[in-house]
């Protein structure tokens, strides 16, 4: 990919083509606004907390499923000593809002998917993913990449829709996907992440759930 002036570019791998993208693209420039931007935001802003309660000063973080970056950029205002701060989306637009603001050099952002993450094993410190999990097309496998790119010792804060209330629609719509703390819980296991602790982020559905990476 060519980087935007001031930003470092890395591999990343193409989308797969049966994603079904264009709703996000089409909804990427008014991503922020409205009470669906406020909503966001607020899960965003909640997640940056808890980010910072399990990692006091990171030095590279990871954004998964980053959308319009909100969430790197607090990230990055809330840890001033963090050298590099990536953020990737399956869905292009995604990408050009979030790389249009500008302003810290240490952002990054590139078209990607949680299954094939374009970093080396142990990049980061710390991985985040806030309301983008219910969407990887093979859950686990964006796990375990998660711990591959993390070094050991790192964090990951993983943010969805996580509540017995959602059992109904594992059966229908979102058939074999982790939408409750037990089936995720598993998976982060399978994955190789330790310590699994989880905490209610907003209303009673969207939870997130802290793992390391054992050293």
């Amino acid at each position: 990919m060519r980087a935007a002036p001031g930003r470092t570019a890395w591999h990343t791998e193409r989308v797969p083509p049966h994603r079904d993208l264009a709703a996000f693209d089409d909804r990427a420039p008014e991503y922020d606004h409205g009470w669906r931007g406020r909503l966001h935001h607020e899960i965003s802003d909640r997640t940056a907390d808890l980010a910072a309660a399990a990692v006091a000063s990171p030095g590279s973080v990871l954004d998964v499923g980053c959308g319009t970056g909100h969430l790197l950029r607090t990230l990055a205002r809330r840890f001033p000593g963090a050298q590099r701060l990536c953020g990737i989306d399956a869905a292009p637009q995604m990408i050009a809002t979030a790389s249009a603001f500008g302003g810290d050099d240490r952002l990054g952002f590139a078209v990607g998917v949680a299954e094939r993450l374009g970093f080396p094993d142990g990049t980061f410190d710390l991985v985040v993913s806030t309301t983008s999990f219910d969407h990887w097309t093979d859950q686990r496998a964006g796990l375990v990449e998660c711990a591959r790119v993390l070094r050991p010792g790192g964090h990951l804060v993983l943010v969805d829709q996580f509540s017995w209330w959602l059992l109904p629609t594992i059966a229908t719509t979102r058939r074999g996907k982790a939408r409750t703390r037990g089936r995720a819980t598993v998976l982060l296991r399978q994955a190789g992440f330790a310590s699994p602790r989880w905490h209610r982020l907003y209303a009673v559905i969207i939870n997130a759930v802290t793992a390391t990476k054992p050293a």
